[in-house]
């Protein structure tokens, strides 16, 4: 629990700036999903520490806006006599204003907190909305850590596969062809990828937190402060004009005078659109830059083909010590934890080549923990894992030459025969979207349901997205494509690196993800197929195999034959005849 001085802290600086309340999101300037520690502000006010949310402090009441991800873990984190949960996308926070509000109240934010998106949809509510001067936080977080400074690096053109040079004059092309003279870039895997380098200012995150203006003869200036340069190439730093991050507001307003910015209404700082307008004119469009980095180039792809070789042998060598640790130490009374576990597999990671963090937190989940979609352990909730139990592991790894992430749900005994029910539909649904051809184009939420097929026709969902893009050694979770009920216009084409992770979770009981990193080629003209980059068993022990179809057992034994061939001679000797069971074919010892 965490105690309500923060939120008195800031009822009294409201009161005394003559604000009826504050926004406070989870969200740094650049709208990252996993913020700095300096940048948590949503944390140090609720105790909520997840990736997605916001809060509504009212003179009166105080409210937490997170999705289905959290619904169960905000409930946990936070003092509930003191904070109010909602659900971020059935009851958004416009809504809530437009009907809980009187005309005139004012309410502060943070402009580069803001989203002019989110902006538009609140400026449509009864409430004033006053941009503040200066944040709250600045004073009343008396131990904040410090701003991130992290080192930045150079990420050659052999693994990025095209020049910074040469993706910077195919955007300014776009920017003529748009009437634009100027690019704003405000988010940082934009950045990185357009000046190929990579950052260390937040864990398993490789991107410099910093902003860029592109100009249309392809010139960038680079506004990122200068302790983070020291192991930067000097040619590197020479290519670019450099200023320091804090002066990019400044200098959006000194140029706009006549000229014509392009801005991303859905990711940019609404900050942005104050200093601009007054004496430019914005072109509200999707940075450009967010399209082309989602279409691997050949060098990116066969990169992430390989490192998805050194991680399956990382999850074998883990998978075949869990195989022999579970039941020995559950047997001895003394069970392995969650935390002994994901350090286990971290150091299975870390001896693979070219591994060099991990791609985000691992989740590593045992019984109802597992029904928190994005749970970390920690030693106040670190639970044993037992044989007769599911435990969920989410995880993944930053290689020099890509990026993975994969799920498996596990059991060494039998679970609860409804919970094998649960497992087998989480399973039907991942084989129905992975077996699926479909035109070149197609959207991702078109292709949704197909994975939710199973579990709707027993009545139950899941309240995430089914997959997602992935970076290039860059975020886990990229822009643009989604394949999750929500529409999501962009196009699914051939070069497309996404997740399908459907699963089930049941709060207080267990959680259920199945998760495959895939390689989007063609299969046929005009038509499109998944091809999978993960290199892991899936777990069938506590499978229905009668409810399986032939495809699906067909599928089923081709990719374990993929896994065996491709794996076998990369892991551990003693992990090897766990592979070859945990690969056999259906019918044999099944």
């Amino acid at each position: 629990m965490h105690n309500t001085s923060p939120l008195s802290a800031l009822r009294q600086w409201l009161g005394e700036n003559h604000l009826d309340g504050m926004i406070v999101p989870r969200a740094d300037a650049w709208q990252s999903e996993y913020c700095a520690p300096y940048d948590e502000k949503l944390a140090w006010l609720t105790g909520f520490d997840g990736s997605a949310g916001l809060a509504l402090v009212l003179k009166d009441r105080a409210l937490l806006f997170v999705d289905g991800r959290y619904q169960v873990q905000a409930r946990v984190q936070v003092n509930m006599d003191e904070v109010e949960i909602h659900h971020l996308h059935n009851e958004p926070l416009a809504d809530w204003l437009a009907h809980n509000v009187a005309p005139g109240t004012r309410i502060g934010f943070e402009a580069l907190l803001m989203t002019n998106a989110e902006y538009a949809q609140l400026s449509a509510t009864p409430c004033e909305l006053v941009p503040l001067k200066a944040s709250p936080f600045d004073t009343l977080w008396t131990d904040r850590p410090a701003a991130p400074a992290g080192a930045i690096r150079e990420m050659p053109v052999e693994t990025s596969g095209e020049s910074s040079a040469d993706k910077r004059q195919r955007v300014a092309q776009i920017l003529a062809e748009k009437g634009a003279d100027y690019l704003a870039i405000t988010l940082p895997d934009n950045i990185a990828w357009l000046l190929n380098v990579r950052g260390s200012d937040i864990p398993t995150s490789p991107v410099p937190l910093s902003f860029a203006l592109l100009s249309r003869d392809g010139g960038v200036e680079w506004f990122v402060n200068d302790n983070k340069l020291h192991a930067l190439p000097q040619a590197v730093r020479d290519a670019f004009t450099l200023a320091p991050q804090d002066a990019f507001i400044d200098r959006c307003k000194q140029l706009s005078q006549g000229k014509r910015v392009l801005v991303d209404a859905d990711s940019a700082p609404v900050a942005l659109r104050f200093a601009i307008e007054p004496q430019g004119e914005i072109v509200w469009h999707t940075d450009p830059i967010t399209l082309m980095k989602a279409n691997k180039n050949p060098t990116e792809l066969a990169g992430y083909r390989e490192c998805h070789h050194q991680d399956g042998a990382a999850w074998v060598n883990f998978l075949a010590w869990l195989s022999r640790e579970v039941p020995q130490r559950a047997e001895a009374g003394n069970p392995l934890t969650e935390l002994e576990v994901q350090a286990q597999q971290l150091a299975f990671r870390e001896r693979q080549p070219g591994f060099i963090e991990q791609s985000f937190a691992t989740i590593s989940a045992a019984m109802s923990n597992a029904a928190m979609c994005h749970y970390h352990s920690s030693d106040a909730s670190n639970k044993p894992l037992l044989q007769d139990h599911f435990y969920l592991n989410d995880s993944g790894g930053q290689y020099q030459n890509g990026t993975t992430d994969a799920t498996r749900t596990l059991a060494w005994g039998k679970v609860d025969p409804q919970q094998r029910l649960h497992y087998t539909a989480v399973l039907k649904g991942f084989l129905s979207l992975i077996t699926l051809q479909f035109p070149s184009g197609t959207q991702g939420h078109q292709l949704d349901a197909f994975a939710r097929r199973p579990l709707w026709e027993m009545g139950l969902d899941y309240d995430h997205g089914t997959g997602h893009g992935v970076g290039h050694q860059l975020l886990i979770h990229e822009n643009p494509h989604r394949i999750a009920k929500k529409v999501n216009p962009w196009p699914l084409v051939a070069g497309n690196i996404m997740t399908i992770e459907p699963g089930y979770y049941l709060a207080d009981s267990h959680g259920i993800r199945i998760e495959n990193q895939v390689e989007i080629v063609e299969s046929r003209p005009g038509f499109c197929k998944f091809a999978s980059l993960t290199l892991i068993p899936i777990d069938l022990s506590q499978v229905e195999l009668s409810l399986l179809n032939d495809q699906e057992k067909q599928w089923l034994d081709e990719y374990h034959q993929q896994v065996r061939e491709a794996i076998s001679p990369l892991v551990d000797s003693d992990a090897r005849p766990w592979l070859f069971e945990a690969t056999a074919p259906i019918r044999v010892n099944r």
